[in-house]
């Protein structure tokens, strides 16, 4: 839970700060479309939701699937590999890839299955 906790505070102060400061919106190799184009189409709590999804045991709403969906596909991996990518997670990345698969594989089917038709 502490380790859910710690990536769910680095992701809100990581937000936060690309927010308040633009020039930490992009690390010098990170692709500016990922801050630009990603990070702004999701609610910070339905981004808390899905982290907490992939990084732990939490579970994703159906309204937070939907924001997932809009967001689309490319921004969900792009933005995970990124996390997954730190130091203290890469020993677990193909793991939480996979969580990462199947998070947006469950979003894409109770969209469609709500969505009118």
């Amino acid at each position: 839970m502490a380790k859910i906790n710690f990536i769910m505070l680095s992701f809100v102060v990581l937000v936060a700060a690309i927010t308040c400061v633009p020039s930490l919106a992009v690390d010098k190799n990170e692709p500016k479309k990922l801050w630009d184009k990603c990070v702004v189409k999701i609610s910070p709590n339905c981004a808390l939701k899905i982290i907490s999804q992939v990084f732990g045991d939490g579970v994703v709403s159906i309204p937070c699937c939907k924001e997932l969906v809009q967001e689309g596909k490319e921004c969900h991996d792009t933005l995970f590999k990124y996390i997954a990518d730190r130091p203290s997670l890469i020993g677990n990345e193909s793991k939480y890839l996979k969580k990462r698969d199947a998070v947006w594989v469950y979003c894409v089917s109770v969209s469609k299955a709500v969505s009118p038709a």
